[in-house]
């Protein structure tokens, strides 16, 4: 006997098409985008996961991230150094797709890089509000920014040696790496706030990418990378490589691009994606624990 098909009322839901079957439904649902609460979760529970990580395994996989990042530096100069039309900003925009490739590995690569790890770990504590929670929170954001800068300054001197590659891309290399130090504190502020505010919106976009996570990555950090925003992991491996060179001094790095990136990236990602978008969500919350 042929099976009846179900009405609104049969569907979880209340919203099924009579029109379809058991087989048709679960293919709309599958593709289907998930609800702000799902995407919620999935971020919180990445965080959760980054939590219970022990903090040797964090290093590591932060040190390889900053070591990743290196390669939009590297990307970046060898696309310009084969263009000579250059954009507002003094990058052209072929030289700005190569800023994509260290964020696409990182991403790709699953490694803790910190920009991702102030809101996905910011969801655990918002959600548990809990003193353990955020000093385990706080202690893996120092773990991870250490070791995501201490990889940036390796492949900046990995970058100073008398190689055959090195010397070719000197003179482009230096040239990039005045771009962190060409602003004043609070324009460099302003401009990492909106770099922060991007990437951490293209981490709450990436449960909903599927195939298009590559896309995804790469769109927005070319908008990071053409709008000359600064990102402070991406841009301390030109700010290093820099010092390396003796284009710039120790202290122009912390003061003039450290301190104010670091503070608007966390600004950028922290308040204006995790906690707007936690709030968005926190109602919906507390009416199911309700």
């Amino acid at each position: 006997m042929a099976s009846q098909p179900r009405t609104n009322d049969d569907h979880p839901a209340g919203h099924a098409s009579p029109h379809l079957d058991d087989e048709e439904r679960d293919q709309a649902s599958a593709h289907s985008s998930p609800r702000a609460l799902v995407i919620h979760e999935i971020i919180r529970e990445e965080g959760e996961t980054a939590l219970g990580r022990k903090p040797l395994a964090l290093l590591w996989s932060a040190l390889a991230a900053g070591l990743s990042m290196g390669f939009s530096f590297l990307t970046q100069a060898v696309l310009e150094s084969k263009t000579s039309s250059s954009g507002y900003g003094g990058i052209s925009l072929t030289g700005a797709a190569g800023y994509c490739v260290g964020f696409i590995i990182v991403v790709l690569g699953r490694q803790q890089l910190f920009t991702e790890s102030t809101l996905t770990v910011l969801l655990p504590v918002l959600t548990r509000r809990s003193l353990p929670v955020a000093a385990i929170a706080l202690r893996l954001w120092v773990i991870v920014l250490a070791a995501n800068l201490a990889g940036t300054w390796i492949f900046a001197g990995i970058l100073t040696m008398p190689t055959s590659l090195g010397q070719k891309l000197a003179p482009v290399l230096d040239q990039l790496s005045q771009a962190p130090y060409g602003s004043t504190f609070a324009s460099t502020t302003m401009k990492a706030v909106l770099a922060g505010w991007l990437i951490a919106l293209m981490v709450w976009l990436l449960p909903s990418a599927r195939s298009a996570a590559v896309l995804i990555v790469a769109v927005l950090t070319y908008v990071v990378a053409v709008c000359d925003l600064a990102h402070v992991i991406a841009g301390s491996v030109e700010a290093a490589y820099a010092v390396l060179r003796s284009h710039a001094a120790v202290q122009d790095y912390l003061l003039r691009f450290f301190a104010p990136t670091l503070l608007g990236n966390v600004v950028g990602g922290v308040a204006l994606v995790g906690l707007l978008n936690h709030a968005s969500i926190a109602p919906e919350m507390t009416g199911r624990d309700g």
